[in-house]
Parts: structure tokens; sequence; C-alpha cells
């Protein structure tokens, strides 16, 4: 039964629309003004109410803000009893919310399919407001099991996916076997493969392009991914920037490690978005297992584990073993002491010295950064670099490297004869960050060091990510004085391509090629061809990681300007380049 408030101050005609209504059917009250109308209104929430407008003290354009300013009573349809009808007052009512208008006197025909509309109309909005609810329910849990932007498989569904095919094979028997590490498991009929893979810096893809072609990346991944999966397995979203694959048909080594190269292939190929070429790299790890009683969960932690495995080694993918367990475990403890790190001043700077190779003499200090833990002792940048990029701690970190540098290079103008640059490693996170011109200005200030006397080193990778917004920062870092030189040149990204619109001082020629100099004539090639291309365009040319005296003797042959390596000197301490600044020690450089 539907209840109807009347809100009516004259007694009569209250009187007789309740009788009215009451005779139909309805459950009716009635209210002889516009406050104890409103005040019931809120007690007993009508399906409808009948109010006049013109009544003393609150009239019934009153009685219907006060309705509308609450949310239990909102959106109780309100029907106007007027003995006028002029257009201004009917606009008025409509506007604060008036559902329909009786002309009073009105018949009872008028009257009851005024009401019999606006109650079936409530109805209908309360069933839509009903359907809209339900799929808001049916999104979140489909929010809960597939991603939203690629639409593929959650993490959770996955995990259910891979629980489920795992109960499938599982024997009869409840038969338990012990393998060679003592972990007891149940015999099974198959293999399962699971492949966890992430993109390499998405965050500065996001902070390059923006979130949205952030997001347009995630999918052309997804989408070629999937083409893959299609044939093999489950493809799902792990996460923001990780994907998994799951191989159910008693997958073999040389079909799991054949898919592996498919991946690194086919998103090793540059996406073409919005006119742009965003090129990425990945890290891809694989537990490969016939111990189908593992957790799902367990069972690709093991892929990830991998994953981290080969991204700390330069590994393009790898496969699971136990023996990388402990190293995971110690990744988790660094994660843990790192962020502590910089407030207990564990980090150090130490300087590899340059040197001209013409002149034996120190020409420059390449800046390294180094973490002494107070219970590990020296922890490779290669181990905790990685982790502090991915847990966004690069920037402050870079931000502290710099301004140590800086500080440094000030007080060793004392101890040497004549002007010596510090280099200092830049992170692509640090480069494109918001107000990072701006930041090297106040520390230059901040230091006093002249900036002809800082050299800023870049990767490839980081400069070819937007190259119009590149050559605009590197423009504002020259204009302050400051050299920019490329690092670990030839191992990136096409450069060769822009090398002559970007506003470089130095190539530096990576270790990776230094290394096999006397051994290889494909290192020797591309060092040669760094070199002249240097001269051509007037860049200075410096070699890292020289290490043997062939190596030296092939440089100066090509005639590079400049080295660095271990077998001059390895990086030093502070307190040490001081020394070895007041010793004047030059490079003994040899002849041919």
């Amino acid at each position: 039964m539907k209840t109807i408030l009347v809100i009516e101050d004259d007694e009569t005609i209250r009187s007789n629309l309740l009788e009215i209504l009451d005779l139909e059917g309805f459950r009716v009250m009635g209210a002889e003004h516009g406050a104890s109308g409103v005040r019931k209104a809120k007690a007993y929430l009508p399906d409808l109410i009948l109010c006049d407008i013109r009544m003393p003290e609150l009239d019934g354009y009153g009685v219907l803000e006060e309705l509308r300013s609450h949310v239990s009573t909102a959106a109780i349809p309100v029907i106007f009893l007027t003995a006028k009808c002029e257009h201004q007052e009917i606009r008025h009512g409509m506007n604060l919310g008036a559902d329909d208008y009786l002309i009073k006197p009105c018949s009872v025909s008028e009257l009851l399919d005024a009401i019999a509309s606006r109650l079936t109309k409530r109805t209908a909005i309360a069933q839509l407001y009903a359907n809209e609810q339900r799929q808001a329910v049916e999104a979140l849990q489909r929010g809960a099991t597939f991603d939203p932007l690629t639409s593929l498989p959650s993490r959770g569904l996955l995990c259910q996916q891979i629980q489920r095919w795992t109960s499938e094979q599982a024997p009869v028997s409840l038969a338990k076997f012990q393998n060679k590490n003592g972990a007891i498991f149940r015999e099974a009929h198959g293999a399962i493969a699971i492949f966890c893979l992430n993109i390499h810096r998405f965050r500065s893809v996001n902070a390059s392009f923006g979130y949205a072609t952030g997001d347009i990346l995630l999918k052309m991944v997804a989408h070629r991914l999937a083409k893959l999966a299609d044939s093999h397995g489950l493809l799902a979203r792990l996460n923001s920037d990780e994907f998994g694959i799951v191989l159910t048909h008693n997958p073999q080594e040389a079909e799991v490690t054949e898919l592996a190269q498919q991946i690194i292939n086919s998103i090793g190929s540059p996406f073409k978005i919005n006119g742009q070429e965003v090129c990425i790299q990945i890290s891809l790890g694989i537990t490969l297992t016939q111990n189908l009683a593992q957790h799902p969960e367990h069972l690709i932690s093991q892929a990830e584990t991998a994953r981290h495995w080969c991204k700390q080694h330069g590994q393009s993918y790898c496969f699971y073993t136990s023996s990388m367990d402990e190293l995971e475990v110690e990744r988790r403890l660094i994660e843990m002491d790192l962020t502590k790190a910089i407030e207990r001043a564990e980090f150090q700077v130490h300087y590899q010295p340059q040197v001209n190779l013409k002149t034996g003499e120190i020409v420059g200090m390449e800046s390294l950064l180094r973490w002494k833990h107070p219970g590990r002792g020296m922890i490779s940048p290669a181990t905790f670099i990685p982790i502090a990029e991915e847990l966004g701690l690069i920037i402050p970190l870079g931000e502290w490297v710099l301004k140590t540098a800086c500080q440094h290079a000030k007080v060793w103008q004392q101890w040497n004869s004549v002007p010596l640059r510090v280099s200092v490693n830049l992170s692509m996170r640090q480069f494109q960050q918001e107000g990072f011109v701006d930041r090297i200005a106040a520390i230059l200030d901040e230091t006093g060091l002249d900036p002809h006397l800082l050299v800023l080193e870049l990767t490839e990778t980081c400069l070819m990510q937007d190259v119009k917004a590149t050559v605009s920062i590197l423009s504002k870092l020259k204009s302050l004085g400051i050299e920019i030189s490329i690092d670990d040149f030839g191992t990136g990204y096409s450069s060769l391509n822009y090398l002559n619109s970007l506003p470089i001082d130095t190539l530096k020629i990576d270790r990776s090629f230094v290394q096999h100099l006397a051994t290889s004539e494909g290192a020797n090639a591309i060092s040669t061809a760094i070199v002249a291309m240097a001269k051509s365009l007037r860049m200075k040319v410096v070699a890292e990681g020289v290490e043997t005296v062939k190596q030296l003797l092939v440089l100066q042959e090509m005639g590079c300007q400049v080295m660095q390596g271990y077998l001059y000197s390895p990086a030093i301490p502070i307190a040490e380049v001081k020394i070895l600044l007041q010793a004047d020690r030059r490079f003994q450089l040899v002849s041919a």
C-alpha cells in the first residue's frame, strides 16, 4: 500500500483529499501547515506528497526546498496544489524540483491520474536505480577478476584458473613423493609453465609521454602478447606494468624457450603511438615445473623471482631455480634497508679519474655511487640501483649524488693546478622530472661550482624517449655552461639518427666494446667508427673500462682522447682523490 502525505492549510480541502485517497486504497496522512508537513515527511517517508503552495509561515516552495535538501526526502515526488496557474509560478516550482501541478479545484480523475503517473515514474526510477546498483556491483566484481584497461584476467582470476587446472590434473592416488631438496609433493601427470614479464622503466614512459600514452602502450603490449598466448595458454595482467602467461598443456622446455624468444622479439619492436615511436625493454622470468601441488601464488612468485634475477643480471629471460630464492630474500632485505640508507649516511661518492691520452694528465673525475652497508659491507650499484628505481628512490638518491659531487668538485679545484671537471650520471627519471633544469641551477648556485666544470652523463635510451623534449632540456643545460655526455654509446637505440641535432659534447665508448678491442674485429670496428664520427662532429671521446695495455694501444691508435679504467685507477673516495691530485701522478703512457 502506497502512503500519501497531504500538506494543506485549508481544513476542508485537506479532509476531502484524505477521504478520496483513503477510498482509493492509499494509506493517508495530513499536515495543516508546511513545517508540520516537513516533519512528517522526514519521519514517515511517504511515497508521494500533495502540497499546497500558498500557506502561512512556510509555503509550498519552502517545503520543497527543505525536502530536496535532505537525502532521505530528496527523491519523494511532490505535486503542487494551487488556485492560480501563472507561468512564472509553475516555472519557479519546476526549477525547485516539483514533479507536477494541479489547479484547485480539480476532478477526482485528474487527481488520481496525476498521482498514478508520479508513482509509476517513481517505480521506474527506483527500478533503474536498482539496475544501476546491480550493474555497479557486477562491475566491481568484474574489476576484481578482469583488468578494466586491457580486459585481461586479473592476478586473482589467473590464480583461480591455475588452481582449477592443477586440481583437475591431480592423480586419483594420494601417494606422496619427496624430491632431492626434501620437499613433499604429490605425483603429477603433467607440467605447467608460468611466464612473468614487466616493462623496464614504465614510469618514465608516463613521465615522458603522459599517462594516456602509457595506457595505450599497455593495451598494445597486451595485444601483442595475446597473439602469442592465444594458441598456448592464458594471458593476464598481474599489476600496472607486469603481465603473466600460463601454459597448462604439459609444456616442454623447448616450447617454453621458443615462446620466450618470441615474446622478447615481439615486445622489442617499436610501438607507434600518436606519430611517435616508443621503444621498451622487458625482463621475463619463467617457472617450469611438474610439482602441481604448489599454491598458484607460489608458482607466480617463482616466475617473479626469476624475472628479478634476469633484470639484475642483464638477461632478457631466464628460468627459475631454487638457488634464486636466496637472492630474492637478499633483494627484499636490501629493499627495506635502502629506504633508510640516505638518512643514515651510508652512501658514498667515489671518483674514477679520466686521463688525457696525449699528456697523461687527469682531466676529469666520474662520480660513482657506493653503498657501505653497516652489516653487509660494500653493496654493488648493480644490485641496489635497479631496486632504487623500482621503489622511486632514484630521484632523491640521484640528487644527493649530484649535490655531493658538486661540493667535492668545488673543493678539489684547490688541489689541482688546472680546472678539473666532474661527471655525474643521471637517471631517466631525474632527467624527465618537472623543474629539472632549475634544480640543477640551484645546486650549482648553492655549491658555488663553475657550471663549465660539470658534465652530465645520460644514456642513449634516456635521450631517445622524447627527442623534441630532450633537445629543449639539453639546450637549457648548455645555456648554463654545462657539458653533456652520452654514456654507454652504441648500446642503446637509434641515437645515430639524431646525434647531429642534439647539443652533445662527449661520447663515451661503452666498456663492452673496450673489453674486446684486442680480440674482436666487431668491437674494434664499432669503436673506430665512434671515434671517427665524434671527430667529424667535433665531439670528445672517452673510453671507459680500460684494463689492459693492449686496449690502451688500440685506443691510442684510433685517436681516442680520454680514458678511464683500472689500468690507471679504480674509483676512489674523496680522501684519496686529494692525495692523488696533490701528488700530480701522471699516467705513464706507452707507445706501440
